[in-house]
């Protein structure tokens, strides 16, 4: 029910071999310019102009570490989950792994399962948590999407149902179902549930994972936590998440709102010949941007014919 590995390479070489496509590998776009009625890319190559743009750089582009007290003067290892790559280096080592997220409950798990000597994981907001695979093994997403369209009070009493036939209560261990449902804090904030399969939780609920408060300051050798309590880790991974970074791009063209996410998305223009593709946060958010994408595909080849 979910690529491989391969079958996305697969996917991505054979649509970059397509006539008609022309990449350029190792370019970056820095800003985007209205320019003689088309578009103007100012990049590491040089200027590109084009009548449409599309901008698909991603919901989640550049990482983000907080700015901790004391961070800078912390002596053990820090780094933002993106990157990391597997356990091998942390074997044997103490590792707080901040953030509740997908990423940071998979890296807390995989830590535990390849040899580090203990494992915390640091929660300021408890999260919302989705199994990944759903009854006779539906994929999580199918449901999600379903729930979508319903009012967000159904599908948030509907996920809390399923959560709590799936997990049961996990208050003991430091995971409590947080008020604001899974739809509700989805649509509010664009923050998505801790999407999991099932062994994660069992670590957590036999002690492998150790769910301790969110971080308010490091010293040299310790991290405070907003109860008052130290831990010592000799590393400390942070899955606390990711800008948009669009605001060097296009900020100056007043397209974005004030969480730096695109005001207008989809097939829809942002500005003319300006379409913004990816940036919607929600379950099967690849198939979403897929459809986004052969809307706007049609909506420019109209435009074209048309001028």
């Amino acid at each position: 029910m979910f690529p491989s590995r391969d079958q996305l390479v697969e996917h991505l070489e054979r649509h970059a071999a397509e006539d008609g496509i022309e990449l350029k590998l190792g370019t970056r776009v820095e800003r985007i310019d209205r320019r003689d009625g088309g578009w103007a890319l100012e990049t590491s190559a040089g200027e590109l102009r084009a009548p449409q743009v599309i901008t698909a750089t991603g919901y989640e582009q550049e990482p983000i570490i907080p700015d901790w007290s004391g961070r800078d003067a912390f002596k053990g290892e820090l780094i933002h989950s993106a990157q990391y790559r597997n356990p091998e280096p942390f074997k044997g080592r103490r590792v707080l792994v901040v953030g509740p997220g997908c990423s940071g409950m998979e890296i807390a798990y995989d830590l535990a399962e390849g040899g580090a000597s203990k494992v915390w994981l640091a929660v300021r907001t408890p999260p919302n948590i989705v199994l990944r695979s759903g009854p006779g093994g539906l994929p999580g997403d199918v449901i999600a999407v379903a729930l979508l369209h319903l009012p967000a009070r159904i599908g948030d009493a509907a996920a809390r149902f399923g959560r709590r036939q799936d997990l049961g209560d996990l208050t003991e261990y430091g995971l409590p179902v947080p008020d604001e449902g899974v739809f509700t804090r989805l649509r509010r904030t664009g923050q998505a549930p801790a999407i999991l399969d099932e062994e994660v939780i069992e670590a957590i609920k036999a002690g492998r994972i150790e769910i301790v408060r969110g971080v308010t300051s490091l010293d040299e050798t310790a991290v405070e936590l907003t109860d008052g309590a130290r831990v010592e880790p000799d590393a400390v991974i942070c899955a606390t998440g990711y800008s948009r970074a669009l605001e060097p791009l296009v900020g100056h063209l007043g397209v974005l709102d004030e969480r730096g996410v695109p005001r207008v998305r989809g097939a829809r223009e942002a500005a003319p010949g300006l379409r913004f593709i990816g940036y919607v946060p929600r379950p099967g958010g690849i198939g979403y941007a897929g459809k986004e994408s052969r809307r706007a595909a049609r909506a420019i080849a109209r435009e074209l014919s048309a001028a």
